[in-house]
């Protein structure tokens, strides 16, 4: 068995496409509509319809599908350059910190509240 990658749930499938495209600059290697893999492995997939798939039924909440337990994690070879870029249009959790164990990084929120952390390759 071999661990691929998290799918998050997203409210609105072409504004997280955006999001991840235009502003943290990811590449799309496949678009199915409700489903987005890039080319660094990451995805999203529309959640009324991954809802449906899983459970065969939505979900009624007025919840966001980021819920403060999960960090989706990038690295950028210059941690300023991405900050100064994308922390204009975002929710920042902090700015450029160094963690305890020496590596620099930034959080934020992406559109559906997932908190999102760029670091400097390790």
């Amino acid at each position: 068995m071999r661990f691929v990658n998290p799918i998050p749930f997203v409210c609105d499938i072409a504004r997280s496409k955006a999001f991840y495209c235009d502003l943290l600059g990811l590449k799309i290697l496949s678009d199915f509509g409700n489903f987005i893999l890039f080319e660094t492995g990451f995805a999203i997939h529309d959640g009324k319809s991954l809802e449906q798939t899983v459970w065969k039924k939505t979900i009624e909440t007025s919840s966001p599908y980021g819920r403060g337990n999960m960090l989706l994690y990038f690295e950028h070879e210059d941690v300023d350059a991405a900050f100064e870029r994308i922390a204009p249009h975002v929710e920042l959790i902090h700015s450029v910190e160094r963690q305890d164990w020496g590596q620099r990084v930034f959080r934020f929120y992406d559109p559906d509240g997932h908190a999102v952390e760029i670091g400097e390759p390790q």
